[in-house]
This record gives C-alpha cells, sequence and structure tokens, in this order.
C-alpha cells in the first residue's frame, strides 16, 4: 500500500509540473524580425540615396550607416516612414539614436510614430503633422514649460481631434513619461517600445555603457488601445537651438503567442524565384566591379603580411608593462583608503611625544580626556623609545634613499638601450634583444635585492630592545611601501612611453 501511496503522488506531482510548463509556454511570446519595417547599418541607404522599404523628406539625409533626421541647423524638419502599413497587432520596435549638439541646451527634439496614416515631412509636431491618429513617442529635448523638467520622454495617444500643447511640452496630454537625458552620450542611446495585449511598455537605454541589456524601465500604460494595420514612422526638428538627430537602426519584431505565427507572410515561389534572380544579378554585378576595380588599381593589391597577426616580442613587454601597471593602480588605491586613517594615527603618537617631552597633558586629538597629574596612563611612551623610534626612522630613511638611486640608475640605462635601439638604420625597434633581457634580469634582481634589504630593516625594528610602537611602525612602513609604488610606476611609465616613442618611428 505505502508503494502504491508513493506512486500515486509522484504522478500527481508530474500532473501538476505538466499543467505549471503548459500554461507558462501558453504565456511566451513568440518574436518574429520584419525586414520591410526595418532599417540598419552597413548599408542602409542604397547608391541612390533611398532607403528599402522606407521613404524620408524634408530635411532628412540617408547614408550608408544612419539616417539624419534633422541636421543641426536652425528650423530644420524631417522625418522617415514606412511605405506600406503592417500586417500584425502586437509588435516591438528597438531604435538606437544619437542626438548631440555643441550646446548645453538643444532643441526641439525626436519623435516615434505610430499613426493610422503618414504624417506630413515639416510638421508642427517633431517635424510630423498635428491632429495625428496612433502613438507619439516623444523625446522632448527643450523647456517650453519652463519647469526644467527637460529633457523627457513621454507617450501621447490621440484620436485626430486634439491639438498637441507645444507650449506646455504636452503634459496635460501625456499617458505617462520619464526625465531621462539622451543628449551628448558616449554611446548611442536606444529605446525599445513594446506594444502587446494593449500595455504599452518603453524601455530607455542611457548611452553611457556599451552594454546591449542595459534598459531601465521608463514608462508602462494598460488600457492602450490603437489602430490595426498602421505605419511606423521618425521625425525630428530644430527652433533656435538645434542638435544632430541621427538614428542608426530601427528593428521591428512582430509579436504573437505560441501557435498563432501566420503563415500567409510566406514569399510565393514566383516571388521567391524573382528575387532569388536578382539576388543572382547583384553578386554577378559586385564581383564584375571587383574585377574592374582590381584592373584599374593593381598597385594596390599587396599580400596580407602575416607576421602582423602575431604579437610581437614588443608588444608581449608592452602587454605585460601595461597590466602590471593596472594591478599596481589597483593596489595605490586601496592604500588611498587607508592612508586617512594612518594620518590620524600619526598624529596621536607625535601628540602623546610633545607631551612626554614638555611633561604637560594636553587633549588628544581624538577627544580622549588628560591623564591626571600624578602620572601618565598606561599607552604613553617613555624616552628611549623615542629614540628608538628616531633611529628607526633614520635607518629606513638611507634604504629609501639607496632605493631611489639604484631605480635611477636602472632607468638611465634602460633608456640608453632604447635610444640606442632607435637609431638603427632601418629607423625601427629591434625585438627584445641580449642587453634588453639583461636589462631585465638585472631589475628584478635589484628588486629581490630591495624586498630582502626592507624585510632586514623590519626585522631589526622588531628586535629592537626599547620595541617600537606599532602606530608609527606601520605609518613609516606603509609610507615606504606608496615611495617605493610610486617610483616602480615612474620607471614603468618612462620605459612604456620610451618604447612607443621608438616604434612610432617606423610610421615616418
Amino acid at each position: 500500500m505505502e508503494r502504491v501511496g508513493l506512486y500515486l503522488n509522484k504522478k500527481i506531482v508530474v500532473f501538476l509540473i505538466g499543467i505549471v510548463l503548459s500554461a507558462v509556454n501558453a504565456n511566451l511570446v513568440h518574436k518574429k524580425f520584419e525586414y520591410k519595417y526595418s532599417f540598419k547599418p552597413p548599408y542602409l541607404a542604397q547608391k541612390d540615396g533611398s532607403v528599402p522599404f522606407w521613404e524620408y523628406g524634408g530635411n532628412a539625409i540617408a547614408s550608408a550607416e544612419k539616417v539624419r533626421i534633422a541636421p543641426s541647423l536652425r528650423s530644420q524638419k524631417g522625418a522617415i516612414w514606412t511605405k506600406n502599413p503592417i500586417n500584425f497587432d502586437w509588435w516591438e520596435v528597438d531604435i538606437a539614436f544619437r542626438v548631440t549638439g555643441r550646446g548645453r541646451v538643444g532643441a526641439d527634439g525626436l519623435a516615434f510614430w505610430y499613426t493610422q496614416s503618414k504624417g506630413a515631412y515639416d510638421g508642427e509636431v517633431f517635424g510630423s503633422s498635428d491632429q495625428w491618429v496612433g502613438l507619439g513617442i516623444f523625446f522632448d529635448s527643450f523647456d517650453n514649460d519652463g519647469k526644467h523638467n527637460n529633457p523627457y520622454i513621454m507617450a501621447v495617444v490621440n484620436d485626430g481631434t486634439q491639438q498637441f500643447a507645444h507650449q506646455l511640452d504636452g503634459s496635460t496630454q501625456m499617458l505617462a513619461g520619464c526625465l531621462r537625458d539622451f543628449r551628448n552620450k558616449p554611446f548611442p542611446t536606444r529605446a525599445k517600445i513594446e506594444y502587446y495585449q494593449n500595455i504599452l511598455t518603453v524601455l530607455f537605454h542611457n548611452g553611457m555603457t556599451n552594454n546591449e541589456q542595459d534598459y531601465e524601465v521608463c514608462l508602462r500604460a494598460e488600457n492602450v488601445v490603437l489602430p490595426k494595420s498602421g505605419y511606423f514612422g521618425l521625425s525630428a526638428a530644430t527652433g533656435g537651438l538645434a542638435d544632430d538627430h541621427d538614428v542608426i537602426h530601427f528593428l521591428t519584431n512582430s509579436l504573437h503567442l505560441p501557435g498563432q505565427i501566420s503563415t500567409s507572410n510566406a514569399v510565393p515561389g514566383e516571388e521567391q524565384q524573382k528575387l532569388t534572380q536578382e539576388y543572382q544579378d547583384y553578386q554577378r554585378k559586385l564581383e564584375q566591379q571587383k574585377a574592374d576595380y582590381r584592373k584599374e588599381h593593381p598597385d594596390e593589391q599587396k599580400d596580407p603580411d602575416i607576421d602582423e597577426w602575431f604579437e610581437s616580442d614588443s608588444q608581449r613587454e608592452l602587454r605585460q608593462i601595461f597590466q602590471g601597471q593596472n594591478q599596481i593602480f589597483q593596489v595605490v588605491r586601496e592604500l588611498n583608503n587607508k592612508l586617512d586613517e594612518v594620518v590620524g594615527r600619526q598624529e596621536r603618537t607625535m601628540s602623546l611625544i610633545t607631551q612626554s617631552a614638555g611633561g604637560v597633558a594636553a587633549p588628544s586629538a581624538t577627544g580622549h580626556a588628560p591623564a591626571p597629574a600624578g602620572g601618565y596612563a598606561g599607552d604613553t611612551i617613555r624616552r628611549h623609545e623615542v629614540d628608538a623610534v628616531f633611529n628607526n626612522q633614520n635607518q629606513i630613511l638611507n634604504t629609501a634613499r639607496e632605493i631611489r638611486q639604484f631605480i635611477l640608475e636602472l632607468k638611465t640605462r634602460a633608456d640608453t638601450i632604447l635610444n640606442n635601439q632607435a637609431k638603427q638604420p632601418t629607423a625601427q625597434v629591434q625585438s627584445v634583444g641580449y642587453d634588453t633581457q639583461s636589462l631585465i634580469s638585472e631589475m628584478r634582481d635589484g628588486l629581490n635585492h630591495v624586498k630582502q634589504n626592507v624585510a632586514q630593516v623590519a626585522q631589526k625594528i622588531d628586535q629592537s630592545p626599547g620595541g617600537c610602537p606599532s602606530v608609527s611602525c606601520v605609518s613609516v612602513t606603509t609610507l615606504l611601501v606608496i615611495t617605493v609604488v610610486q617610483l616602480l610606476v615612474i620607471l614603468g611609465y618612462n620605459i612604456y612611453r620610451d618604447n612607443k616613442d621608438s616604434q612610432a618611428k617606423k610610421f615616418y
């Protein structure tokens, strides 16, 4: 009976898991790329300046890498629209764009459209028509209402009866919006607009990183009803102030539930053959143009240099130096975080030394009460301990001077070798030879010798009869380490700079 019960329980669990998986799969969304409603580089525009499946006008300019909707001149307007309406209900659009200008404030902005009919190319609302029927996503860069809330991203739905309130920046008409800066970013800013089951979602990428998945939610609105079979479009406009409004790509995906992807969009056999024939003709023309170009420019045909495919000894050495510099930088940054604490402890120690020498109890820097008149607290320092501290510090300073002289000598020898290599008859820096290898070996031995000297000094300090207060010893050692690290950084940078200068000579 127990086995039968366990068997039934397993069957029930498997059945429930199947129901859950079925429900999850039912909610999954299938995406289908729609090339007839998209454009992207390279070869965005054809030789005649046209964009396949799109048409543009006004002051818009199309190139192989982008579409400049409106240039950075005053009172410019432009737009680009799809030639045909869409044949699907739900969609997702990914737009990559740049809005750049010289001024701190720009104007007017960029707009994404999904409307029942195509708008104008020189309209009043960001370069397109007012009183539209459908959706407009506005990237407004100019503050018309004086509320200091721009650049701003907003969604506005219009039924064809409302005029856009320019003086109020559309604040009374928008569904939702977010305050995001999209001007003059190091990487292209991106917007992902999704309309699925009457829910509108806008995700925004601020262009501060090159990570394509670094999106954040800008707005989300439910119960949004848009017309069927509309047109996609982009428009932009400038005013008294001007920005360049460049769109890099416009990628459209239709959204479908599993099993609902229509097969009516399949290309018929005759059209498929026609497209195949056009593609083959294009390939033949391309090969012919390549052959003609080779005949007209025989001097430009050069065999590839296989040596450039591999890393040379100098490049490997520079890479290792650069990695070492990064590690040193990380160590210096960590030490810098502790520098304030070390300085505070050193000031407290000097205060105790002053109290011991003058016989006067003064309040400490940390706010503790002074010692009583009859004696000192247990953490005071005596005269022979002060002498021991000074002697140890003098030894450490002498050792630091020796290290500095040794490193300067190494730098001088390295500069001499690199200069001799740069003066070769071919004016090229030779690969790492015997002199450079011996110099690197000497530098390694010298650094090991420095480490041994520092260890011996630390051991002498620990074995001193009077002992060394932990606060002072730690602070001086830390300062010594920082000094050595800085000297190493200077030496590494000089070697790296000389190598780069010597390599640059082969181009002249």
